[in-house]
């Protein structure tokens, strides 16, 4: 199993628990995104810097991703790609993005989004907290020890 990570706006704090679970079990971690990113020195750890346009992340994750691998992202579009090859998804606040879950997610990503485009303020996702934090530490942790080694 290998980890990816939609990287552009991912939070500093669910980098570094990726970091440290990627370390701690040996697995490898490729963080994509169209910025320049610094990451620890590990033979397990990378970072892929992709151009700039639109999906130009989503899709270098997509051509590389197998069956029972792990991407982490906010992005739901992204999450239904990864699931249809057969791996997973889990956003940064400790969601599980599954096939049982993943229409239902999409289909209120794309309301939210006309909604948007007709002029209705809907607003954003609150900032990451101790909470989110805690919970994709916590989801994270449950995912690779039943998943890792399979």
């Amino acid at each position: 199993m290998h980890i990816y990570a939609d990287a552009d706006a991912l939070p500093n704090p669910i980098k570094e628990i990726l970091f440290r679970a990627a370390v701690r079990l040996r697995l490898g971690l490729t963080l994509v995104a169209n910025k320049t990113l610094t990451v620890p020195a590990s033979a397990y750890i990378r970072a892929v810097r992709v151009g700039q346009g639109f999906d130009v992340v989503d899709t270098a994750i997509v051509e590389q991703v197998l069956p029972g691998d792990l991407v982490i992202t906010a992005d739901i579009p992204l999450a239904a790609r990864v699931i249809e090859k057969d791996a997973h998804a889990l956003n940064p606040r400790g969601e599980l993005y599954t096939k049982d879950n993943i229409e239902g997610r999409l289909a209120m990503r794309n309301l939210l989004y006309e909604l948007r485009g007709a002029g209705v303020v809907t607003g954003g996702p609150p900032p990451l907290g101790n909470r989110d934090r805690e919970a994709f530490a916590n989801q994270l942790d449950i995912f690779l020890t039943r998943h890792a080694g399979n």
